[in-house]
C-alpha cells in the first residue's frame, strides 16, 4: 500500500514538473507565439513596411495616416502613449520626423527597441542637395532600391526583439524585396515611354530628389524640403518662367501638401496641374487603383509613376 501511495506521489510531481516544463517552453518559444509583437511606426511607408515584413506576427500602429505632413507632426499625449506601449518602433530618421525626434531619442536612451529605417542605408547612397542645409534628403522611399534596402532595418529590429521569429521575418523579407525589384524594374520600363527631353517633373517641394536619380528625371520643387517654408513671389516667377522655357506640359500637387500655390503657378504658366502624387504619405490603404492599394507603398508608387508619365506624354 505504502509502496502504491509514493508511486502516486511520485506521478503527481512529474505531472507538476511537466505542466511547468511546458509553461517554459511555451515562453521561450518565442513572443510571436504567445501575442503579436505590438509596433507604433510613424509614417505610412514605415506602416506598410513593418506590416509586410513581419505579417501576422505583428500588431502596427502608424502614428501619421494618409495625407498628414511629417515635417510639421507633432506628438500628441495618444501618440506619446503609443510609443511607450509599443514593443518595437520605427520611424524613418534623417530628420523627417523633425518636430518628433526629441521623444524618439528619449525612448531609444531607455533601452527601447527603437530604429530608423533608413540605418540600413549606405551614407554614399544618400543625396545631400545644398537646399537641404547639410542635412541628407530623407524621402528615401521614392527610389525603390533603396526602400529595399530599408527592410534589412525592419527584419533586424523585430528579431532582435523575437528571436525565435527571426527565420520567419527574414524569410518575408526577402520575398518583399524581390516584389520591390520588380516593381523597380517596372517603373524604369513605365518611365521609357517618355522622351528623355520631357523627364521634367515639377512638384510642390522638394521631396522627388532620390526619384529624379533613380528614374532619369530633373526634378525641381517649388519649396524647400520643408512644406513649413514660405514661397515668395519671387520664386513663383522664376518658376513660371523655367515651365515656360522649357516647355513643360504638367506640374503636379501633393497629397500631404496644399495645393493653391502650386495651382497659382500652372494658371500663370498656361499649363494643366497633372494629377496629385503621394510624397510624404501613401494614399488611405483600401483604396484601390488598377488592382493596388493605394495604402501601400508599391500602391503609391505605381500611381505616381503611372500619373507623372500619363501626364508629361
Amino acid at each position: 500500500m505504502r509502496l502504491y501511495k509514493n508511486i502516486r506521489r511520485v506521478a503527481a510531481v512529474l505531472s507538476v514538473l511537466a505542466c511547468v516544463l511546458l509553461c517554459v517552453a511555451e515562453t521561450h518559444a518565442g513572443k510571436s507565439s504567445s501575442r503579436k509583437i505590438k509596433v507604433t511606426a510613424t509614417v505610412t511607408m514605415i506602416t506598410d513596411l513593418v506590416k509586410q515584413v513581419g505579417g501576422d506576427s505583428v500588431e502596427v500602429s502608424g502614428l501619421m495616416g494618409a495625407g498628414v505632413d511629417p515635417h510639421l507632426y507633432k506628438a500628441s499625449a495618444s501618440d506619446v502613449t503609443k510609443l511607450q506601449n509599443a514593443d518595437v518602433i520605427f520611424y524613418c530618421g534623417l530628420l523627417l520626423e523633425g518636430k518628433m525626434q526629441d521623444v524618439l531619442t528619449k525612448l531609444a536612451r531607455r533601452n527601447k527597441h527603437v530604429y530608423a529605417v533608413t540605418e540600413s542605408i549606405p551614407e554614399d547612397k544618400l543625396l545631400e542637395p545644398p537646399a537641404f542645409s547639410g542635412h541628407y534628403d530623407p524621402h528615401v522611399w521614392f527610389d525603390a532600391t533603396l526602400w529595399s534596402l530599408c527592410v534589412d532595418a525592419v527584419v533586424k529590429g523585430l528579431s532582435e526583439y523575437d528571436p525565435a521569429g527571426k527565420e520567419h521575418f527574414e524569410k518575408r523579407g526577402v520575398e518583399y524585396k524581390a516584389r520591390l525589384a520588380t516593381l523597380h524594374e517596372w517603373a524604369l520600363k513605365k518611365v521609357g515611354e517618355l522622351p528623355k527631353e520631357k523627364r521634367v517633373l515639377i512638384t510642390s517641394h522638394d521631396a522627388f530628389n532620390y526619384f529624379g536619380r533613380a528614374y532619369d528625371f530633373q526634378v525641381v520643387g517649388l519649396q524647400g524640403i520643408s512644406t513649413v517654408t514660405e514661397t515668395s513671389l519671387a520664386d513663383m516667377i522664376k518658376l513660371v518662367e523655367f515651365i515656360k522655357d522649357h516647355k513643360v506640359k504638367a506640374i503636379f500637387v501633393e497629397s500631404s501638401v496644399p495645393h493653391k500655390t502650386i495651382e497659382r503657378v500652372a494658371k500663370d504658366a498656361g499649363v494643366k496641374v497633372g494629377g496629385e502624387l503621394f510624397s510624404d504619405a501613401t494614399g488611405t490603404p483600401g483604396e484601390m487603383e488598377n488592382g493596388h492599394d493605394l495604402g501601400t507603398y508599391e500602391g503609391m508608387m505605381r500611381h505616381n509613376v503611372n500619373t507623372i508619365v500619363e501626364a508629361l506624354k
